[in-house]
């Protein structure tokens, strides 16, 4: 059992309770009442932040949102009942604006009395910076400041899973990231660092499950015995398959971030968020069949070196082991994830996917591409 004062520089909480999770015993830190606040959340509209934003609006917090109001600013999803959707839209604060303006950021937040920064969106320190200017200092209200980060900040390394100390990658693309959470640690403000690996889920606008639903759904004249459907396309991985990574769906994700509200244990804090279990890209393919009730999938593997595909993808994952430990947050933040892998896929396609919803059309191009170069048979008219 992984004891909380593990993980230095954290404080623990006096009261710990003891927890089953899927049969094993851990430490878990309580979680207290955390009286409302009032949170201002960068973004919101698109994939995380609706489903945080509803749950701190649950909690009693008042939510703004930040803006550039070009879409909706609240629009009723899969999980919204009427009247939960009605309660949520006429309870959400919006703040137009582009955070890209850095001096109307600072104009419009400058006294706003904001206690708690969700900053989902940030991609940059250059645009952490006024935010902080307009909330830290003399006459400042911030008292926490929430950022989503990304596991892709760490360097590649021989040894699995990544923890939160491991050596990072500030030549990544998500060296950004990187760099707001050094802002964040040199400013002394009070902050909390989530970096989540792969996040899926209804509506994800990344295509991570979408990429295997639109193969194993796309129709074609093969039936299989006994089952009474049609099998659907190939779903070409690279390299043998085995690569082992980790999904995380995104209302676990939201759990992890109400979580650090007002806890001690969060404060200068980074943690890995994800789903408990990894699963390799095959593994996954099958994981995606068995959630859409369809037939188990033909996996055609490739030698992605073998190929040109310009700067289309062939797979939606990085080619490599990927995936982080998740022990630090369940020690400290007293919380874990409650969707399995088959289960949370299974809410993505009921609630997305399977009512006929997908961010991008199908584009077997590059599908193509392998199999012709493979003797594999076309399937070009699906």
């Amino acid at each position: 059992m992984k004891q909380a004062k593990a993980f230095a520089g954290a404080r623990v909480q006096p009261k710990a309770v003891r927890c089953i999770t899927n049969g094993r015993a851990r430490l878990a830190v309580s979680c207290q009442a955390v009286e409302p606040k009032k949170i201002l959340m960068m973004g919101g509209t698109r994939f995380i932040g609706l489903y945080l934003a509803r749950q701190l609006v649950e909690a009693g917090h008042e939510v703004t949102l930040y803006t550039r109001g070009k879409k909706a600013i609240t629009s009723q999803i899969a999980d919204d009942t009427d009247w939960g959707y009605k309660k949520f839209a006429s309870s959400v604060k919006h703040i137009a604006g582009d955070r890209q303006d850095f001096d109307d950021v600072r104009r419009k937040l400058s006294g706003s009395g904001f206690q708690v920064v969700f900053d989902i969106n940030g991609r940059e320190a250059v645009e952490a910076e006024p935010l902080l200017d307009s909330l830290t200092g003399r006459g400042g209200s911030l008292e926490q400041y929430i950022y989503c980060s990304s596991a892709g900040v760490y360097l590649k390394s021989d040894q699995m899973p990544h923890r939160e100390e491991d050596a990072v990658d500030f030549k990544s693309r998500h060296k950004g990231k990187l760099e707001t959470e050094d802002l964040l640690q040199r400013s002394g403000v009070n902050y909390t660092s989530i970096r989540p690996v792969y996040i899926y889920g209804p509506l994800n606008y990344n295509p991570v499950e979408e990429f295997f639903f639109h193969r194993i759904k796309a129709g074609r004249p093969i039936c299989v015995p006994g089952s009474g459907m049609q099998a659907g396309r190939p779903i070409c991985v690279p390299g043998s398959g085995m690569q082992v990574t980790q999904l995380g769906h995104v209302k676990d994700l939201a759990d992890a971030f109400q979580a650090c509200i007002g806890n001690p244990n969060a404060a200068r804090q980074v943690f890995n968020i994800s789903g408990e279990r990894y699963v390799t890209f095959d593994g996954l393919a099958r994981a995606c069949a068995k959630a859409a009730g369809a037939p188990e999938p033909e996996i055609i593997h490739f030698n992605a070196k073998d190929f040109d595909f310009g700067k289309k993808k062939a797979f939606p994952m990085r080619d490599q082991h990927f995936y982080a430990s998740i022990d630090k947050a369940q020690a400290l933040l007293g919380w874990s994830p409650k969707y399995g892998l088959i289960d949370g896929l299974k809410d993505s396609y009921d609630k997305d996917f399977g009512l006929g919803m997908c961010r991008k059309p199908a584009d077997f191009e590059v599908d193509d591409m392998i199999l012709s170069k493979l003797g594999k048979r076309s399937y070009s008219y699906a």
